[in-house]
């Protein structure tokens, strides 16, 4: 039972690493996002490259990399979010707009990787060592996932509840017509947001990459997940995304050791769709 509890909770950690940066963008950028994961799994590649070609340590490479996926998401921002956000009349609009947009952002990334790497499968080796954990073996890559969730959540929400510029973010996101009254900048306020959530999907495909393999094409998969936490915890919750990400990795575990590991993610949408009927707005979402 401890043995699942744990594993469960370091899956679930992996979850809310990468669904942070989603609910970020959609929930105050008011941009769904489509090529997420995409960004995620070219970070991995990045990672797979720093570690194999240039013997960089992977948690040295969050140094270069968490920059350059901020810096990277602020010009997609400028250059392809920004003009959608000009002509949008309305949110509804702007977020079929991203929808489309990132669609075919998704595949811009997805072809340069398979033009780079192929589509063959690619991996690592390090920190995959054993850690006892309460009794129970985990490997040290995949606690350190879970470390570093729980670690730049806490950090993004003392930044978003106890920081002037956290307030000036979590205005925008609970009204965004309202918040050029006090004087703004709204569409600053959207690019910042947007980078942040880049250099998170930076962070969390460093991460994944120490312990998963894969491949140009898996983005879809992650971006999936991402929304299925970010829908869960409540749009632009940062919290809601670590307890939701925490809740869909314990389902799994649970569901894989006590019942099939064939239902895992038939397990996902019955929780998903059960919630949404008894909080429709996540649950730490707006009533």
């Amino acid at each position: 039972m401890l043995e699942h509890v744990v594993n469960g909770l370091v899956l679930g950690g992996t979850y809310a690493l990468v669904a942070m940066g989603l609910t970020i963008q959609y929930g105050i950028a008011r941009i769904m996002n489509l090529g997420f994961g995409d960004m995620i799994i070219a970070a991995c590649f990045a990672t797979y490259v720093l570690f194999t070609t240039f013997a960089i340590n992977p948690l040295v490479a969050l140094l270069i990399l968490v920059p350059a996926g901020y810096v990277v998401s602020d010009l997609i921002y400028r250059i392809l979010m920004k003009p959608l956000v000009a002509r949008a009349p309305d949110e509804g609009a702007l977020e079929v707009d991203s929808i489309l947009v990132t669609f075919g952002l998704l595949f811009v990334i997805q072809g340069v990787l398979l033009a780079l790497f192929g589509g063959g499968y690619a991996s690592y080796s390090f920190l995959n060592t054993p850690v006892n954990v309460l009794g129970t073996v985990v490997a040290g890559n995949r606690l350190l996932a879970l470390v570093l969730s729980l670690a730049i959540g806490g950090a993004m929400v003392v930044i978003l509840f106890r920081t002037r510029w956290g307030m000036v973010l979590r205005a925008v996101a609970l009204a965004p017509k309202s918040a050029p009254l006090f004087g703004i900048d709204t569409d600053r306020a959207a690019r910042t947001a947007f980078a942040i959530g880049g250099a998170m999907a930076a962070t969390g495909g460093v991460v994944l990459s120490m312990f998963q393999t894969f491949t140009a094409t898996a983005g879809v998969v992650f971006t999936m997940k991402a929304l299925i936490v970010v829908i869960l915890g409540g749009k632009g919750s940062v919290p809601g995304a670590i307890v939701a990400g925490l809740l869909l990795g314990l389902v799994e575990t649970f569901v894989a050791a006590y019942v099939d590991p064939g239902l895992t993610l038939a397990a996902v949408y019955a929780v998903f769709l059960v919630l949404l009927l008894v909080r429709p707005n996540g649950l730490f979402g707006k009533a």
